[in-house]
């Protein structure tokens, strides 16, 4: 506030004396200029008062295993952190830590964080690059740690020393106390051949090559020389997978045409386009309440965007996409189809740096998918807990609550009584879902359903009917999803218990994900689910805006917020960029 009242005693100084002589229109621009002037000098005193970070060094003399050793900077009473990766775990983790709580070392082979439910948008230049980026050194610089630009190949449980390679040359080992890995996952095939020719959108690399096809595609269209054949197989867009990414990007893809393109291509060109989802389950965004699904389909089918379902990719090559389609009656039929463009979107699995670090511990890490972590997401079978993984790269372990039923049955019923009454199964509950938090919303689902398994209607639960409350509990936990909300909470929660570990004041209390809801953008259409059957859909500008505005709200910097708003605006007033760079 101090600093709000000095911007404003200096734009009432400059302003009154032009407002004498030139009137209000200079002074709103007076008032600009003075305000840029202030901000521009009080960001040169705060840059020019920032300590440095450290510089990393090589530990003279030093091999291990045949590379070098890096010094990490070791403050007295701290320990060395060192976090693998630039997704949304890995940032979470580095703005919740406390500045003067560890020797931080963020290490990621890409020196940015990327915003990526706002990445279907750049493809079709709603908003720019750079407006969806962070620098992760200006991410580390508020706790004076060190960044590396490379990729973590190899991992010393026993020596605590990660292997980081810088594009594919120089390797360094860097030695942690505690090591969190945030590496994220990679796109799967599940089978298909030909996936080089297809896109994947996880990068901003991936965005670019794909604004710099969609346009070649139409430029190509347009040659007189180009057939009419030719032509449509050019405009025929495919999406392989019919989940957020695949159904935003059609969504955008869509949006660009309808309200850009139309103004620069004739209507003969633009009558040739068709865009295809072609989904493995039997509907689109089948992760959300089948109400959102439906809703999809229908504002997709209203713009000429085709969906077709229960449907697998068998291949892929430079000019067509086969699929087996599965009737209702199990009958399957295959198909092909023209294309001038596949955005594969289907699913993801380990990376080579999470295989590894699972081959490493082959008694406990049988997951095929992820790592498999505890309830504090300390990755399994790492005896003195100093390894952490989370988001995309990790799953956390869910309990098995009838292993235990004797002893929580115990714990459940008065003394000396063999049944739990419904008061004694709620006092129970209330215990368990702090004791175990992933199966929280499914033991609280019994109390409800008391009656249920009550089977005789006594009021009461005996050992084998609780028995059946607990098999029904276990039955209903699953993974958490990937999904950006659930590596951020999980960041959040770590750097959390981290900050807790340093300051020695107590363990850290079990993980719990709290479901803030999923959102899809459809196209001057949005949809939310909320969970429990809460739903959100709109179909109109304000449902437009408002998904905007929650992803605006999310961003990790004031500086991403106002590129954004800006991008916004521009889209607005001009229209999106359709250049071809």
């Amino acid at each position: 506030m101090t600093a709000i009242r000095h911007v404003s005693r200096v734009v009432r100084a400059v302003v009154r004396p032009i407002q004498a002589s030139v009137g209000a229109q200079a002074t709103s621009t007076t008032a600009a200029v003075a305000t840029a002037y202030y901000m521009v000098c009080s960001g040169k005193r705060a840059f020019a008062s920032v300590e440095s970070p450290p510089e990393l060094r090589l530990v003279a003399g030093t091999q291990y295993r045949g590379h070098p050793v890096a010094e990490v900077q070791q403050t007295a009473g701290r320990e060395r952190l060192v976090v693998l990766g630039s997704g949304w775990g890995a940032v979470a983790v580095l703005k919740t830590l406390k500045a003067d709580a560890y020797d931080v070392v963020a290490v990621s082979p890409t020196n940015y964080f990327l915003f990526t439910p706002l990445l279907p948008s750049t493809t079709v230049g709603t908003i720019e690059f750079r407006s969806v980026m962070e620098s992760m050194r200006r991410i580390v610089s508020r706790l004076r740690g060190s960044y590396l630009e490379a990729a973590a190949e190899d991992v010393d449980l026993d020596a605590k020393r990660v292997l980081v390679e810088h594009a594919g040359a120089s390797r360094v080992w860097v030695p942690y106390d505690r090591l969190v890995v945030g590496v994220g996952a990679q796109s799967t095939t599940h089978g298909a051949e030909g996936l080089e020719h297809c896109h994947r959108l996880k990068t901003v690399q991936d965005a670019r090559a794909i604004r710099q096809h969609i346009m070649a595609n139409f430029e190509r269209a347009m040659l007189p020389t180009t057939a009419i054949d030719e032509k449509r197989r050019q405009l025929t867009f495919v999406v392989c997978g019919g989940g957020p990414t695949g159904c935003e990007f059609a969504a955008e893809l869509h949006d660009l045409l309808a309200e850009d393109l139309r103004r620069f291509y004739p209507q003969s060109v633009r009558d040739l386009v068709k865009i295809v989802i072609i989904q493995s389950c039997d509907h689109i965004l089948n992760m959300m309440d089948s109400v959102i699904s439906e809703f999809a389909e229908r504002q997709f089918g209203r713009r000429g965007i085709t969906v077709v379902t229960n449907s697998l990719v068998q291949s892929i090559s430079e000019t067509a996409v086969r699929y087996t389609t599965r009737a209702p009656d199990g009958t399957a039929s295959e198909h092909e189809i023209p294309q001038g463009f596949v955005l594969w979107s289907a699913g993801v699995s380990l990376t080579p740096f999470t295989r590894l670090l699972c081959d490493k511990l082959p008694a406990v890490q049988q997951n095929c998918h992820a790592i498999t972590v505890d309830d504090c997401l300390r990755v399994k079978g790492v005896p003195d807990g100093s390894v952490y993984a989370l988001g995309d790269c990790a799953t956390i372990e869910n309990p098995q609550l009838i292993a235990r039923v004797s002893e929580l049955f115990d714990a459940a019923h008065a003394e000396g009584a063999r049944i739990i009454t419904r008061d004694e199964l709620t006092a129970f509950v209330r215990t368990a879902t702090a004791e175990y938090p992933p199966a929280a919303r499914h033991l609280q689902s019994l109390v409800h359903d008391f009656d249920k398994f009550d089977i005789d209607g006594s009021g009461s639960v005996d050992r084998s009917e609780f028995g059946a409350m607990l098999r029904h509990a276990d039955s209903q936990l699953t993974a958490l999803p990937a999904l950006a909300q659930v590596a951020n909470q999980e960041g959040i929660y770590l750097g959390r218990a981290l900050n807790t570990l340093a300051a020695s004041t107590g363990p850290a209390l079990p993980f719990s994900y709290h479901h803030r809801g999923t959102l899809a953008y459809l196209g001057r259409a949005a949809a939310a689910d909320f969970g429990r059957g809460r739903v959100f859909k709109g179909s109109n500008l304000a449902a437009k805006y408002l998904w905007r505005s929650v992803y605006w709200s999310q961003q990790v910097s004031l500086r991403t917020r106002f590129l954004l708003m800006v991008d916004w605006v521009k889209e607005l007033l001009f229209g999106r960029d359709i250049s071809r760079f």
